[in-house]
């Protein structure tokens, strides 16, 4: 078998519209690692992307011109947020120069002959993604893999070997703007592993059927020595289970999965379980990461791993940035940082946070930053969702102008709704109003846990500073 293109020794230049994304700026540093040259641009340069691709010696021009487009590339990469108009998108058309999407690069140059673990679902994607390549390097395994997030295991997101297991989160999402199937058609699944169905991604599926639809056709990619893993307790996954080629195993808390999971023990930061009785431990709060962890049991099994290897990589694993990551305590407030933007993910963060800060006020800073939040399509969950918390702000919705006002999130009456339910909540407009309520009402002891899927214009270190 020969190793795909990208992997072998003779350096390319490739160059890479949208840069900044997590998957992009993973491969993208995963490249350069290999000794490619490698380039980009992006019009939103923040941390902790920025810091990565910096330290990782890329070059990244913020804003899209004609001129970043170097003339000797051997491909450029356009990601899924570029389209049409797009100043440096235009001239690469006009200029005739080969162009790919980032997922389809990873299909034919780095995935292609290797055993592939693709994550899918709506929640829980980078981490599980993240905990499976961990056991399999723990393991001395020397896994490939590509993650949509900052590891604190790995010193980037993504990286490329000449080992035969590859792990990848596998997004739902639309590829490009020449490719409108969703991400994880591309990535051609050994393993499958689907770990929840909810209706997101509002601006590109009509409904929840169009996502199971998309879910289905990606499982019709398994091949028959191959394996899906679903979540045996959610409707939307067992109802893949009817027209599923390859061999499926359910996985769950329910009594009728086929890998049943329980939660024995809880402490502050670590989460104890058995799977059909076998004992297990991640360093973890909330059944959400205890479900994370039993998929990846399940796939290193499948993998080939023993449960001794599987459990060490398990307690070993350190977790991802961005993902209920502590940022700091001042004057006996603390504050948390969390990428989660769907109601469900909100929820069950906070959840879990209940468990490692016990007894101790919780607050909910959302930002409606994401294509979904920014709509008032899954309202109802969010003001269920922040009612988790003690006390919650929610701030304005981040560039108002692209949904329409009909179709746009209320976020004044989200506010109101949480208030009648028993837990205050309050909308202010900007960051600066947002800090001032915070200070205002904070006490020593609290948390404070702020959901944004973008940077947020520096609130957490604001906070700190202010409070």
């Amino acid at each position: 078998m020969s190793f795909p293109a990208l992997m072998a020794t003779h350096p390319k230049h490739i160059h890479f519209i949208g840069i900044c994304g997590t998957a992009m700026g993973s491969t993208a540093v995963a490249l350069r690692a290999l000794g490619h040259t490698v380039s980009g641009s992006d019009s939103q340069v923040y941390p902790p992307m920025s810091d990565v691709l910096r330290d990782a010696g890329i070059t990244v021009t913020e804003g899209y011109k004609p001129q970043n487009l170097p003339p000797d590339a051997d491909v450029y990469v356009v990601g899924n947020a570029i389209s049409r108009g797009n100043a440096e998108l235009e001239a690469l058309l006009e200029k005739k120069l080969p162009y790919v999407s980032m997922a389809e690069m990873l299909k034919r140059e780095v995935i292609q002959g290797k055993r592939s673990f693709v994550v899918s679902g709506t929640h829980g994607k980078t981490t599980t993604t993240t905990m499976l390549a961990w056991i399999f390097e723990h393991a001395g395994k020397n896994p490939g893999f590509m993650i949509g997030g900052v590891p604190e295991n790995f010193e980037s997101g993504a990286r490329f070997t000449h080992s035969d297991l590859f792990v990848i989160e596998g997004d739902e999402y639309d590829t490009a703007y020449f490719d409108k199937r969703s991400k994880f058609f591309h990535y051609l699944p050994e393993c499958a592993i689907v770990n929840n169905i909810e209706f997101d991604h509002a601006d590109i599926f009509d409904d929840l059927d169009a996502i199971l639809l998309s879910f289905r056709r990606f499982l019709n990619l398994v091949p028959r020595n191959g394996l899906v893993l679903i979540n045996g307790d959610d409707p939307n996954c067992l109802s893949l289970r009817e027209k599923c080629p390859a061999p499926l195993k359910t996985v769950g808390l329910g009594p009728a999965c086929d890998l049943r999971i329980q939660i024995t023990a809880v402490t502050p930061e670590s989460t104890m379980f058995s799977i059909n009785g076998d004992p297990f431990e991640v360093p973890m709060v909330g059944e959400f990461n205890a479900r994370n962890a039993a998929m990846c049991v399940a796939a290193a099994r499948f993998a080939g791993l023993s449960d001794d290897e599987i459990r060490a990589g398990l307690v070993s694993f350190r977790g991802i940035r961005r993902r209920q990551q502590e940022r700091g305590t001042t004057n006996g407030v603390t504050v948390i940082d969390d990428f989660g933007h769907h109601p469900t993910a909100i929820r069950e963060t906070l959840r879990g946070l209940r468990q490692r800060y016990e007894g101790r006020r919780l607050w909910a800073l959302f930002e409606p930053r994401s294509n979904t939040s920014r709509r008032n399509v899954l309202q109802n969950e969010l003001i269920d969702a922040l009612a988790e918390a003690d006390a919650s702000v929610i701030a304005a919705v981040a560039n108002p102008e692209k949904v329409a006002a009909e179709d746009r999130l209320d976020t004044a009456k989200v506010a109101a709704s949480v208030t009648l339910l028993g837990r205050p909540c309050w909308f202010e407009a900007d960051t600066d109003g947002i800090v001032s309520r915070l200070k205002a009402e904070c006490r020593s002891g609290d948390v404070i846990v702020v959901f944004s899927n973008g940077g947020f214009d520096g609130i957490h270190d604001k906070l700190l500073e202010t409070l």
